[in-house]
């Protein structure tokens, strides 16, 4: 069908700037409304760059920039047009108003656009793409006779819009992904923001050629939303997806905060593009091969997933990144029945191309989920490089998490080549027990031995020792730095870890027994591992303390806080007894009071629960140590018990600090309900230091024990001596205290011959150092004395007969002359009060 132009032209130039300020409509075809011509007319007008001379020659004129343009308009139509400057020759149709001959203006510069209106749903003749008619040679400088032009077809031009484009692409190669990349999300139907992507080139010519290439590159649909103007001086203004500017503009551009892509300066500085898709599609055109984008479009897959492209690319030998590699093995992985064996063929040997030298770790994953997807549906001649290439970067690249091919992958000389090559160096890694080697890596190292066959047998139980303790190392350090993904996060070594004991019954057998080994000595890291990897030990292997740290989770949640009834459960998942095996009450001990010393019952428990020697022979007897230490300071009297069995059942191993506690445990537990020896305060002092650092609440239970003896009525003579001449401030501070308690009070009170023994006392020594005698008088004054008042006249008779037959008479005269003073003091304050009634 024909298509409805229109024709607009320029005024001629006035005062500088005034350029594309003002021109008119000489033609305008059938069904363009006036109201699209107002939307069009923006769209034709032509600003001429600066520094452009009034009288330019020929040549000049032709190296003026032409504006082509792809606009879609509001109704839904489209309009392509050029606009390009043209000599005014002061007359014509196309001249403005009052320009005509006779005028007087000079010859200059004004622009003449041609556009061609295309309705909605209606395609260029030749179902071509916009872009395709630049080259057209129907473009006119001039508005055709007649006011209203007949309809005027636009056939194509009779080149093709993809003449010339490979040079133009290896020209532009250091801007080619960059570019592309951007064109790609500025022809995406929801991705365009109003902000053009902009193009800066010398020759407007060049912008179009840019368009070339997104056409031939991009899908058909994402082309035709691609609206562009290969020319303007005001980008930030335009509506169009696609702006072309010269250099002197691009500094607006950027102010704008347009994104700018300046191919006619300085070539880039190579950096690494994260869009595959874009650096694949600049591959292709610097190889010149164009056609490869129509058979990557015939591949299933997303417009612009990375993976059909990239594989069409290494199918056809053009060489590829390691991001492209990645993507085309991940895609044929996906898709193992997509392409034909022959394709399949090109595909690896461009993967496995021994001048490869920047292969990445996510290329080698994806290698290896293409090998495992091909196995058994391709030929061993098609997948052998594939598990050979894998193999090799396992033991030479260190990638531990490379996933493996099977065993029956080496079977004939392919395998014994590579085993050949690799398996020295396997076996003098493995030898090696100084240097540094993560789990992961010797996981690998042993799985790859396997596969190819290596013998490695006289070294496992040196691998094996190294092994076991690094495995809890790293797990620990993974759960640390990963915290916030759950103690239940499994390593990373986990899951080869665990192929590699389902592969290697001698491995497996090898490392649980080191484990178990291990496990007495750190059972809760242990067990904190077995609950982030289950390891295989359910067979015939005895491993008790592997089966006590995998119960324990299961106990602790079924039973609580019930520490007791969790230790028994424990111990029975062993299998053995405590007296055939020692070590389980370790084990048994460490996992349910990791952190935290048993109470006094849950030692008793303990230790009649085994012998001494079994406790002895496991080391467990220290942690009872520190459940009577730890309860000392609560007070209870079960800690003193404690402490005296532990003595009696461990009198060599227990020294230090710790012995010196319980013994002062123990000398409480005397003092209090036997007959220690003599000697108790000096012993309670020297225990004391040699505890140190001694808990507060153990040394006044100690202080506590030994003046409350010393209280007693019954107590020996000499130790009270020895206690008052020893001139402690802080025995004799303690013992301050406990006479001002309620109970002495009250046994003084209704004791006759407390009352006695105490006045004795506090009245012996009044020479005694410089702490006793001031406590001493102290307690006279202030709490034998208020004890003595409340007596009754029978019971002060008492105390003093009792004074005068334990003491002399001089002692029973000094009792009535302290007691007179009392009573005179009673008296003297009585008659004084009556007085000043009177």
């Amino acid at each position: 069908m024909s298509l409805a132009q229109v024709h607009y032209t320029s005024a001629a130039p006035g005062a500088e700037g005034s350029e594309g300020s003002a021109g008119r409509f000489t033609a305008v075809g059938a069904g363009v409304s006036s109201a699209l011509l107002a939307e069009i007319e923006p769209l034709l007008r032509h600003e001429l760059p600066g520094g452009v001379p009034d009288r330019p020659s020929d040549s000049e004129l032709r190296s003026l920039p032409q504006a082509f343009t792809y606009a879609v308009l509001s109704d839904g139509s489209r309009l392509v047009a050029r606009s390009a400057p043209v000599r005014d020759t002061g007359g014509g149709s196309d001249s403005a108003s009052g320009s005509g001959p006779g005028s007087g203006s000079r010859q200059g510069i004004r622009f003449h656009a041609h556009a061609v209106h295309l309705p909605p749903g209606v395609p260029l003749p030749g179902d071509r793409l916009p872009v395709e008619a630049w080259r057209s040679p129907r473009w006119v400088s001039t508005t055709p006779a007649g006011a209203i032009p007949d309809p005027l077809t636009l056939p194509p031009g009779p080149t093709a819009v993809s003449e010339g484009l490979d040079d133009f692409a290896v020209s532009r190669g250091p801007w080619l992904a960059a570019v592309l990349a951007d064109l790609r999300r500025a022809s995406e139907a929801e991705a365009f923001d109003g902000r053009p992507v902009v193009l800066v080139e010398r020759q407007c010519a060049d912008v179009a050629r840019w368009l070339g290439l997104a056409s031939v590159t991009l899908p058909r649909e994402g082309v035709e939303r691609l609206t562009f103007t290969t020319y303007t001086r005001r980008p930030g203004s335009s509506a169009s997806r696609v702006v072309g500017v010269l250099p002197e503009d691009a500094a607006a551009a950027r102010a704008a905060g347009l994104r700018v892509h300046e191919c006619a300066g300085q070539a880039p500085v190579a950096g690494t593009d994260d869009d595959v898709w874009a650096t694949t599609a600049a591959r292709i055109w610097r190889s010149r091969s164009p056609e490869l984008f129509r058979e990557a479009r015939e591949l299933p897959g997303e417009p612009f997933a990375a993976g059909p492209l990239a594989v069409t690319a290494l199918c056809a030998g053009v060489a590829l990144g390691p991001d492209g590699r990645a993507a085309a093995a991940g895609w044929a992985a996906d898709r193992p029945y997509t392409l034909d064996a022959k394709r399949t063929g090109q595909l690896v040997e461009a993967l496995t191309s021994p001048g490869i030298d920047d292969r990445t770790g996510p290329e080698f994953d994806a290698a290896g989920r293409l090998f495992g997807a091909l196995e058994g549906r391709s030929p061993a001649s098609v997948t052998a490089p594939l598990a050979a290439m894998l193999v090799t970067e396992a033991v030479r690249g260190g990638n531990g998490s490379l996933e493996l091919p099977r065993r029956d992958a080496f079977v004939g000389p392919e395998g014994a080549e590579v085993a050949g090559r690799l398996g020295p160096e396997i076996l003098t890694e493995l030898a090696d027990t100084v240097g540094s080697r993560s789990v992961a890596r010797t996981v690998q190292l042993l799985r790859v031995a396997r596969l190819l066959g290596v013998d490695g047998t006289d070294l496992l139980p040196g691998v094996v020792a190294r092994l076991a303790p690094a495995l809890l190392a790293e797990a620990a350090q993974e759960e640390v730095e990963g915290e916030d993904e759950g103690p239940e996060s499994t390593p990373a070594f986990a899951p080869a870890l665990l192929e590699l004991l389902d592969e290697q019954f001698e491995v497996r057998t090898a490392l649980l027994g080191a484990l178990d080994r291990i496990a007495p000595q750190d059972p809760g890291a242990v067990a904190r591992f077995l609950e982030r990897v289950t390891l295989p030990f359910t067979g015939t292997q005895a491993l008790p303390h592997l089966r006590m740290c995998a119960e324990v989770p299961g106990a602790m949640a079924t039973l609580g806080g019930d520490r007791a009834a969790v230790w028994h459960r424990v111990l029975r998942a062993a299998g053995l007894s405590p007296f055939a095996e020692p070590l389980v009450l370790r084990t048994a001990v460490g996992l349910v009071w990791e952190d935290r010393a048993p109470t006094v019952e849950e030692a008793r428990l303990l230790l009649d629960a085994a012998t001494s020697d079994s406790h002895r022979a496991a080391g467990t007897w220290a942690r009872l140590v520190d459940a009577a230490l730890s309860a000392s300071a609560a007070g209870t009297d079960e800690a003193a018990g404690l402490a005296h069995d532990l003595l009696r059942g461990y009198p060599t191993e227990i020294g230090g600090r710790e012995r010196a506690g319980l013994l002062l445990l123990d000398l409480i537990r005397e003092l209090r309900t036997g007959a220690p020896e003599p000697g108790w305060a000096e012993r309670v002092r020297t225990l004391c230091a040699r505890a140190e650092p001694v808990e507060p609440a153990l040394r006044e239970r100690a202080y506590a024990a030994l003046v409350e003896r010393l209280l007693a009525p019954d107590r020996p003579g000499a130790e009270l001596y020895d206690f008052v001449h020893g001139d402690d401030p802080d025995l004799i501070a303690a013992y301050d205290r406990t006479a001002r308690t309620e109970a002495v009070r009250t046994r003084l009170r209704t004791q006759p011959a407390y009352a006695a023994d105490c006045f004795t006392v506090w009245t012996a020594h009044p020479h005694a150092g410089r702490t006793w005698p001031p406590v001493a008088a102290a307690l006279l004054e202030e709490v034998l004395r208020p004890a003595v008042r409340a007596m009754a006249a029978e019971d002060v008779a008492e105390v003093e007969a009792t004074v005068g037959r334990t003491g002399s008479s001089g002692r029973a005269d000094a009792f009535r002359t302290w007691n007179r003073v009392s009573t005179l003091g009673r008296l003297g304050r009585r008659i004084a009060g009556r007085v000043r009634r009177g």
